[in-house]
């Protein structure tokens, strides 16, 4: 067999699984009757990106905590909204917002990629994105980031070989951002997109931005300044050249901007558990789960091309 070239994907799976049930109609169901559009739909989007992007490795990064209280302590709206509306007392068990026909088809998610041989990896107290942060930071492999989520434009790097594969647009439209695609697309460097993130907020993360501060703004304070702390020591010295209005908002935002990046910028230092993502035929036991799996879910043409996909990158 010739020797592929060598690529990890790293699936942000809860971006995508959450895509994949609102994209797939909840009349796709299991013999019993029970909802399978996420498991479906999710299988169908591991076909499309091993097939399209053919990965030798493939990790589906899990958010072990989707909502860190260290992220909370530093902006308490972090996520806010996300919260269920009768959340758990402990803040750091509280109970994420999940539609009532997804939550049950979790754990088959989680089944259903064990099969597969697809390693489910995550860190007690961070999110996936912390995952995905460490493992693209220290592979020493070619990385495809597979994610809706715009903080992750910052894990770009043409020199490690890390690429996003931005799932914002719909599976139709996926973007592949590079360090010169990302720059075209935002004004900012990879470097730089922490920063950008933490000035203009994100309203479904719960981070406010600083008033008044779009994304041209940003980026063009970012192009003169080079980074956040270039642009608070800029707002603060009267001999600096700067607007009197974008003076006065970086100012305001001070303590915002003190810890805001702590919370937008990824973990790329955890330590994880050891896991083997490669891209191998199925065992029998394997097999053996995945017919089992297929009768009591339905999964049927959507599990048959994900192990046809998986089956042809083979190493």
């Amino acid at each position: 067999m010739t020797t592929q070239p060598a690529r990890r994907m790293l699936l942000d799976t809860a971006a995508l699984y959450f895509r994949a049930f609102h994209g797939v109609p909840d009349t796709v169901v299991a013999p019993g009757g029970e909802p399978v559009n996420a498991v479906r739909g999710l299988l169908d989007m591991i076909a499309r990106l091993t097939t399209e992007f053919r990965p030798t490795e493939i990790v589906a990064c899990w958010d072990d905590d989707w909502r860190p209280q260290w992220r909370v302590d530093l902006i308490p709206t972090y996520k806010t909204h996300r919260v269920a509306a009768e959340p758990a007392t402990d803040a750091d068990t509280a109970i994420e917002t999940v539609p009532d026909l997804l939550s049950p088809q979790v754990p088959v998610i989680r089944e259903v990629l064990a099969a597969l041989g697809i390693p489910v990896v995550g860190a007690a107290h961070h999110e996936a994105d912390d995952v995905i942060g460490t493992l693209a930071s220290h592979s020493d492999i070619p990385v495809d980031v597979v994610t809706g989520d715009r903080d992750l434009f910052q894990l770009v790097d043409d020199s490690r070989d890390v690429r996003v594969i931005y799932t914002g647009r719909g599976m139709a439209r996926l973007e592949i951002l590079t360090d010169a695609s990302l720059t075209a697309k935002t004004g900012v460097t990879p470097a730089q997109y922490a920063d950008f993130a933490a000035m203009r907020g994100d309203a479904s993360d719960g981070l406010p931005g600083v008033a008044g501060v779009g994304e041209k703004t940003a980026a063009t304070l970012l192009a003169e300044f080079g980074d956040l702390d270039g642009i608070v020591a800029a707002a603060a010295d009267p001999d600096v050249k700067l607007s009197a209005s974008v003076r006065a908002k970086i100012v305001a935002a001070a303590d915002y901007l003190l810890v805001a990046p702590k919370v937008v910028n990824v973990v790329r230092d955890l330590q994880l558990p050891a896991f083997d993502a490669r891209i191998r035929p199925a065992t029998p036991e394997q097999l053996a789960d995945l017919e089992r799996l297929d009768t009591r879910w339905g999964l049927g043409s959507s599990l048959t091309r994900a192990q046809e996909a998986l089956a042809a990158r083979e190493l």
